[in-house]
């Protein structure tokens, strides 16, 4: 889905530069800019493999956020920057590498626009460096960030590079700032958190799961509200590029759609996935596996997910598809790659049972 705000930004010419281009955002980002007519420079940090994610017909600069310099070269000529890498995770103990790369890499990119003469940039943010209103009133759009308030490292970096971007705008900076939530979908390549988490389920491995509740939003529509926000998103402004509100008991039901197996499942009490996550940073880190069960995970599921996206609809033109087509693309996705296999019969039903005792709050196996 090429919206027309697209064509907009295709019918003039320049250059487009996206950070973080092998993303799962940044790839689907920059195949949706090359498909627009637009030419595009991905930059791609020395020790990353662009060419299975970017395809054809965009160009590549080596450079790392980490270092300016690297970054003024690779923003040469460029008219516009769509700003997307940086560090996700929901582990602990990695502050010091999310301020290297979230918070001080985005300062560097700031700079670097600011002495080549970009004429826009596009940083794309998170929800979670939005704070939770009290009583639980949709999260809205805010300027000012107290990122010392927010839970978890990830939450903290993004705040605080937002804060950077909002500082270059101060000093001339045409920049835009987007805040998506949890962002799901086909041409997922690496398999983010979200992407493992579903594989997971459409492999029918996960048997026990906690109620919960999260906004799931499609990494075409991020895209595309990237890209309108570079069209016609206000200087200093920023957009929450949200999606749908979804259970945890809805998500596995729509997953089981087109799962392999769907297997009977137990929904655990609290207090065991609190225990289970205070072990999870050792397990993942012996398993090398992408962490989905840990304490900013079980915060994050039993947090405010309301998200008012008024304004984004209203000043972009953006919208947010079904749930239920995000599943079922990323499934034909899956298997299209390889990476799933055959789903199962349809006579087979998703099954639940429940512990004896209702889980309090969030929480995923």
């Amino acid at each position: 889905m090429l919206p027309a705000r697209a064509v907009m930004i295709a019918a003039e010419p320049g250059l487009a530069v996206v950070t973080g281009a092998t993303g799962h955002l940044g790839n689907v980002l920059t195949r949706q800019l090359a498909a627009s007519g637009l030419r595009v420079r991905a930059v791609v940090p020395g020790f990353e493999e662009p060419g299975l994610v970017l395809g054809t017909g965009v160009e590549v600069a080596v450079a790392d956020v980490r270092d300016q310099g690297s970054l003024q070269r690779a923003f040469r000529d460029a008219r516009r920057v769509f700003h997307l890498a940086g560090v996700v995770t929901i582990s602990t103990g990695q502050r010091r590498l999310l301020e290297e790369v979230n918070v001080r890499g985005t300062r560097n990119v700031v700079l670097a626009c600011l002495e080549t003469g970009v004429e826009r940039l596009v940083y794309t943010s998170s929800v979670h460096a939005l704070g939770e209103p009290a009583g639980g009133s949709p999260i809205r759009e805010q300027r000012e960030f107290r990122p010392e308030c927010l839970f978890g490292d990830y939450a903290w970096s993004k705040a605080r590079a937002s804060i950077e971007v909002m500082a270059g705008v101060g000093r001339g900076l045409d920049a835009v700032v987007v805040f998506p939530s949890g962002i799901v979908g086909p041409h997922d390549y690496r398999l983010s958190e979200l992407g493992t988490l579903f594989l997971s389920v459409l492999g029918g491995r996960m048997r026990v799961y906690i109620d919960g509740a999260y906004d799931f939003v499609d990494v075409r529509d991020v895209a595309d509200g990237c890209m309108s926000a570079m069209e016609n998103g206000r200087t200093g402004q920023g957009y929450i590029l949200s999606g749908n509100r979804v259970t945890v008991r809805e998500m596995l039901v729509e997953l089981d759609r087109y799962a392999v197996r769907r297997p009977f499942r137990v929904r655990a009490p609290m207090w065991a996935a609190r225990a289970g996550a205070v072990f999870s940073p050792a397990y993942y880190r012996l398993t090398r596996k992408k962490p989905v069960l840990t304490g900013y995970s079980l915060r994050v599921l039993g947090s405010n997910c309301r998200m008012d996206r008024t304004k984004a609809e209203t000043e972009l033109g953006y919208r947010a598809r079904p749930f239920a087509e995000t599943v079922k693309d990323f499934a034909a996705w899956l298997r299209e790659t390889g990476r799933l296999g055959p789903r199962a019969g349809n006579e087979k039903r998703t099954r639940f049972a429940c512990t004896p005792r209702p889980a309090r709050g969030p929480g995923l196996v």
